[in-house]
């Protein structure tokens, strides 16, 4: 594992930032951190990074204490902060050559090749850049820079869509050369379209981890049916549990191959049939909106 995660707590008199997280993080992996404002995930990242000293629990990145050793650490990780700080009097093309004289490892070619794909105008000083455009410069700076570990916190904050559409391809991009990248967002369709896996964080707490290729296989199945549904075979009741029946109406959710349950459908008397991915949002509902209800987060993993 790249990044290890054992039991980390940060407590900041009696709140607690974070609690009890453990999680890792395997090599050339996408992985996401989801939830809202306040849930934990930049104070996770800033822990990782050794900026935040955890009350308890450790953290190791490529088998470094992120505490101990943050330098070593942070020599093999680049850091998108949520709020990226630039020289104001600097042009973009020097911001860029002042990082890449800081770190070996930071390509300036790279970086304007970059800036380009996301259409920025470098010659233009930051000062007189919009909060978006710095975003891209700071972006260009960061995934350009060829260390095994990348750790974006918002990247695609006050981008255009366009903008945002290739930032996940360059995050793509960047696994597919061989680095990890951790991937903190509070955007559901960025995560579930770039992510491998995702963890859901609510309240300092990580409260559920998915893999977002098992989620692609739930689907949900609305159907009217002419007379009840009577039962579920037992070849399929393993992997397709009922939610609702009602009124003619069934509602099922599959958690595998559509294959043989489309089959056992069509010998149904349906006079009509929908059927949709069960998504991320649904997951992303039951632990906050639902939890919040209920105020007891619950761990579940998939």
């Amino acid at each position: 594992m790249l990044v290890s995660v054992d039991h980390l707590s940060k407590s900041y008199g009696s709140f607690a930032a974070l609690r009890d997280c453990t999680l890792d993080v395997s090599e050339r992996e996408i992985f996401g951190l989801l939830g809202p404002n306040g849930a934990g995930k930049t104070t996770l990242l800033r822990s990782l990074l050794g900026f935040i000293q955890p009350t308890s629990g450790t953290a190791r990145v490529a088998g470094h204490d992120c505490h101990t050793e943050s330098l070593a650490v942070r020599r093999r990780t680049a850091y998108l902060p949520g709020e990226a700080r630039l020289f104001r009097r600097m042009r973009g093309h020097q911001v860029i050559d002042f990082f890449a004289g800081l770190r070996a490892d930071c390509h300036r070619q790279q970086a304007m090749a970059i800036a380009d794909r996301l259409d920025l105008d470098c010659r233009r000083q930051v000062s007189r850049m919009s909060t978006g455009m710095r975003q891209k410069l700071a972006l260009a700076v960061v995934l350009a820079i060829d260390c095994p570990l990348v750790i974006l916190d918002e990247p695609t904050a006050n981008l255009d869509p366009t903008a945002r559409a290739e930032v996940l391809d360059l995050v793509q991009e960047a696994r597919q050369a061989g680095r990890t990248v951790i991937f903190s967002s509070h955007v559901l369709s960025e995560i579930e379209a770039t992510c491998d896996r995702v963890v859901i964080l609510r309240a300092g707490q990580l409260v559920h981890e998915q893999s977002i290729a098992t989620l692609r296989q739930r689907h949900r199945i609305s159907a009217r049916l002419a007379e009840p549904l009577a039962a579920i075979p037992a070849g399929l009741s393993e992997h397709v549990r009922l939610i609702q029946q009602a009124e003619g109406r069934v509602v099922l959710e599959a958690t595998e191959s559509l294959t043989e349950l489309l089959g056992w459908l069509a010998d149904l008397p349906l006079s009509e049939l929908r059927i949709e991915p069960v998504g991320l949002a649904a997951v992303y509902d039951k632990y906050h909106r639902e939890s919040a209800s209920n105020d007891q987060p619950v761990a579940a993993f998939v």
